[in-house]
């Protein structure tokens, strides 16, 4: 199931959408402020934002270039739901990174129609993700070793998922950080080493020779479907405590 987040303040249009696109068979999550919408896409992973440009606290230009500078949310198409109509209005929304930009009032249906767009060529299976023995399903938030359902954080399964849907790409503590945790956030860079050593636990059949989520020495780490045994970089010492 399809999951759009609608970010509208007007009460009547915000049910009205709602409810035609549950009748559609989508999922609706959402707001009718601009406040926490990037922690919202990165909770709740939605396939598609609904994006009104003049909310009370925000400008929905500026969070459409949040998200699109966000490394783990950037491919979300967006679409502008606003009653800006000007031809300046619509090139600025496009130009931000908008993937549509539909004038208020509009039919339903036209914007039910707009939103299947964005979705052709879009394979459904890539909300499963394989590697060896282990299977992500992003749209139940589960993930299994041998068909085994793990019983992981919702931490832990944000970072597993960013790392396994860019299989060898190599990111830092910091850019881990900024992807699953948020750039608002009250944690270390040990705290990126404390979730893959929980992660190799759960995932690895031999956590301390990890064949799936890599160290790359000097830099971070890295989800690997080569299953060769590589060698790790030696364990940092924890300075900083648990983290949150």
């Amino acid at each position: 199931m399809r999951k759009i987040a609608l970010i509208e303040d007007d009460v009547d249009l915000y049910g009205l959408v709602k409810y035609n696109l549950e009748k559609e068979g989508f999922a609706v999550v959402g707001a009718q402020t601009g406040r926490g919408v990037v922690e919202l896409c990165r909770r709740e992973r939605p396939d598609l934002v609904l994006l009104d440009v003049m909310l009370p606290d925000s400008d929905g230009l500026e969070l459409c270039k949040a998200i699109r500078q966000h490394p783990e949310l950037a491919p979300l198409p967006i679409i502008f739901l606003t009653a800006r109509a000007s031809e300046t209005d619509r090139i600025v929304g496009l130009e931000l990174g908008a993937n549509d930009y539909i004038v208020k009032p509009f039919f339903v249906r036209e914007l039910i129609a707009r939103i299947k767009i964005q979705f052709r060529g879009q394979a459904s299976a890539t909300r499963v993700l394989k590697a060896a023995n282990l299977e992500l399903d992003r749209s139940r938030c589960e993930a299994r070793v041998n068909g085994t359902l793990l019983t992981l954080t919702a931490t832990e399964f944000r970072l597993l998922e960013f790392l396994m849907s860019r299989p060898g790409v190599v990111y830092s503590r910091e850019q881990l950080l900024d992807a699953v945790w948020g750039h608002d956030r009250a944690v270390t860079d040990r705290t990126v080493d404390v979730y893959i050593l929980r992660l190799r636990q759960k995932i690895e059949s031999d956590p301390a020779n990890p064949l799936l989520i890599r160290s790359v020495r000097g830099f971070g780490y890295s989800f690997s479907n080569n299953l060769e045994p590589a060698a790790t970089e030696p364990a940092r010492p924890l300075q900083y405590g648990t983290p949150t």
